[in-house]
């Protein structure tokens, strides 16, 4: 696809693997990684994937979900939508908004040892406007170093390994 951007961050945390996913697999959890940049809003329905068992409905939205810049200014209306869902190992997102044609986030916990897990971010997405992608690219560059960041001090780190790494296919 033209325009199509891809970002990628990984952090080695000093924690398990199931720690780990009670936090990544919680809504309270994505937004304590993304403030004070962005909030997102959720039913109560879907708080926590955590104790989704596999009744989960994959390949339909699950929920809508308001983008909020710094937690109070509305910026996009998110379509959140599962491919994959392997607790306590990740999930595969494949979503679209107001402003992205498509958003495609797998977010993957491997256990390194049983006190450390890797956790790693590949996102892929199309900007709707022509042109966003320039725009766009550095802005979710920083959302997920910011949101590793994040991580890396709730968590502790064995090893700082975060990479970032956006490329345009054209």
């Amino acid at each position: 696809m033209s325009g199509e951007i891809r970002v990628r961050s990984t952090s080695c945390l000093a924690a398990p693997i199931v720690e780990v996913w009670a936090h990544c697999s919680s809504m309270a959890g994505v937004n304590l990684e993304l403030m004070p940049i962005v909030r997102m809003t959720y039913p109560s329905a879907a708080a926590s994937l955590a104790t989704v068992d596999t009744a989960v409905a994959l390949d339909q939205v699950l929920f809508a979900s308001w983008i909020l810049l710094f937690g109070l200014i509305p910026i996009d209306r998110h379509m959140l939508r599962l491919r994959e869902l392997d607790p306590p190992h990740g999930f595969a997102e494949d979503s679209w908004s107001w402003m992205q044609r498509r958003w495609a986030h797998r977010r993957t916990l491997e256990i390194v040892d049983p006190s450390h897990t890797r956790v790693t971010d590949e996102v892929e997405f199309e900007p709707r406007l022509p042109g966003g992608a320039w725009l766009l690219r550095p802005i979710y560059q920083r959302v997920f170093e910011h949101r590793h960041a994040r991580l890396r001090r709730l968590f502790g780190d064995r090893v700082m390994e975060i990479a970032i790494r956006g490329s345009a296919r054209r």
